[in-house]
């Protein structure tokens, strides 16, 4: 005979711990900032959430506080196939380092786990089961069938549809007849007893957002399903409030459940966290603006960098220029400085959704490349290039030695080379750095100033007999271009033909764009002096006998 609630609660929930016995087995932290990055295991990462995992990551090591990771798996009906994994990958592609959490499908670290809610089970059972006691929740004996009816009754009488007042039918059920329904074995589930009014309001300060009011929460939802599992909005609460979580982050579609989770921790006797809720990541379309989507975008997914090969940490410095727009000044102030130097500051976060922007990002791109060594580079792009593109892997390897001296030009000084924003680009950045490679390319960059055949033919020829030598420095190399210039009746000086165009079929800058094209086929090229070094003296006249021979 069940005679009170303590007795019912046993009677659902036997054989759980008291919960005395968690809040003693996961103390305080002492006053650390503690943040967890917490996504479900159903699908591909969201560029978004890698951007929340980021920050995450920033707000607790810029205090010393704790980064946790935590899989919530309650529903699995959406979980995929080796989706921890693949949340786990993206975490690592992007360097992005928790403390604590899973660090596999099924190996972890930390004291506070575990770390994926399907193995939590019987601690939410053991608060579910203190509620119920003190009579703060209850069981459902609802079909869904009878909730649907409930639904269009609502919808039809034009009222707020939801399980609450007085459509909340179980709510005060007398004992016995709850009693009765669990022993026939009729299936149920556990309902929170909200004390909410529609009616009032609450304040919250989001770290985001600002101040905001609400209307209380007065449903009575549901937190422990008909299969054991908690609900997320359960789960959650008992997670943080265990593993001691004093920030949370997330997307602002999350910011209408304020009043509900707010709700939960006091129910439950427990000190809620501060909430920061960003806003998603844009895209313009038709003159509007939508959320970015892993359905229509490709740059939505995080596997899309991996594939392009943009390197992880341009990708971390353009999401943190999309969280602090004070980032960029403090980047462009300290350009040898690790981003994690940088002091992120949620409360300077634009409360509505930044565009996304891919030539802002192939831009940051090219700069990150442009601080990486000749050896850096060379072995991410070997390493790209393993995975996507066998041709480029070929190329690279074939002589390293002389690759890295290709990708020494213009590299290491006050002005370093920006052509390659990502590894997918760079075979056509440097395949003509190859003799091979280049004979087999057709056609060639149009020329600019200068482009009779005539004229190109006498500044080659001149160029070859008389004034190249591949062993001058830089300054004598460069005053022989000036004069193979003047002898051709070009200005010596860019400056002498702005003073006196009408007097010039050209310029200096004009010559070396010839020898320049003649020598790579292209206009636009890092330094042409540092190219010839690296070419060498018989690959240099061999090029520019070919191009005289092909007009």
């Amino acid at each position: 005979m069940i005679n009170n609630y303590e007795e019912l609660a046993n009677l659902i929930f036997p054989d759980v711990k008291d919960i005395e016995y968690y809040e003693e087995k996961y103390p305080n932290r002492n006053g650390a900032v503690v943040t967890r990055f917490a996504p479900s295991p159903t699908g591909s990462v969201h560029i978004g959430s890698l951007f929340v995992a980021l920050l995450d990551e920033k707000i607790a090591k810029q205090t010393d506080g704790v980064f946790i990771t935590r899989i919530e798996d309650t529903d699995q009906k959406r979980e995929v196939e080796n989706g921890v994994e693949g949340i786990l990958k993206a975490l690592r592609d992007f360097e992005i380092i928790h403390d604590e959490g899973m660090i596999s499908e099924n190996s972890e670290k930390g004291n506070y786990g575990p770390y994926k809610q399907s193995l939590r089970k019987e601690i939410y059972q053991a608060y579910a089961k203190d509620l119920i006691a003190k009579r703060l929740a209850y069981p459902c004996f609802c079909t869904p069938e009878e909730l649907n009816q409930m639904r269009e009754k609502q919808e039809k009488a034009k009222i707020r549809p939801g399980y609450y007042g007085v459509w909340a039918t179980w709510r005060e059920k007398p004992l016995d007849e709850v009693v009765r329904k669990i022993e026939n074995g009729d299936p149920y589930i556990i309902r929170l007893k909200s004390p909410g009014r529609e009616d009032r309001k609450i304040k919250h300060h989001d770290l985001i957002k600002g101040n905001i009011d609400f209307p209380e929460n007065d449903q009575d939802i549901v937190i422990i399903k008909a299969d054991g599992l908690p609900t997320y909005h359960f789960a959650h609460a008992v997670d943080d409030h265990l593993m001691r979580v004093t920030h949370v982050i997330r997307g602002d579609e999350w910011l209408s459940s304020i009043p509900l989770h707010l709700q939960l921790f006091q129910i439950l006797g427990f000190k809620a966290p501060k909430y920061a809720h960003i806003a998603p990541i844009m895209k313009e379309e038709d003159g509007g603006k939508r959320k970015l989507s892993k359905r229509k975008d490709p740059e939505a997914a995080v596997e899309y960098y991996a594939k392009e090969g943009i390197p992880h940490e341009a990708v971390k410095e353009y999401l943190l220029n999309i969280a602090n727009s004070n980032f960029e000044n403090w980047r462009k102030a300290n350009k040898e400085a690790k981003m994690e130097e940088f002091e992120l500051q949620l409360n300077k976060m634009g409360v509505s959704g930044a565009l996304f922007d891919m030539v802002k990002l192939l831009d940051i791109s090219k700069t990150v490349i442009s601080r990486f060594t000749a050896e850096k580079v060379y072995d991410e792009a070997i390493k790209w290039a393993g995975s996507y593109d066998q041709k480029t892997k070929e190329l690279l390897e074939k002589d390293k030695d002389y690759t890295l001296e290709v990708l020494r030009i213009e590299r290491g000084n006050q002005k370093p080379r920006k052509d390659i924003s990502k590894w997918s680009d760079i075979r056509e950045n440097i395949i003509y750095m190859y003799d091979n490679e280049f004979y087999k390319i057709e056609g060639h960059d149009e020329f600019q100033k200068i482009n009779d055949k005539e004229s190109i033919k006498k500044i080659l020829k001149l160029y070859i007999e008389k004034y190249f030598d591949i062993n001058d420095d830089k300054q004598a190399w460069f005053d022989k271009i000036k004069d193979v210039s003047e002898e051709l009746g070009y200005a010596r000086e860019v400056k002498e033909f702005k003073q006196n165009p009408e007097k010039y079929p050209g310029h200096v800058g004009d010559v070396s764009t010839v020898i320049r094209i003649a020598l790579t086929g292209r206009t636009n090229t890092p330094d042409m002096y540092e190219i010839m070094q690296v070419l060498g003296k018989d690959s240099v006249i061999e090029r520019l006998n070919r191009f005289i021979d092909k007009l």
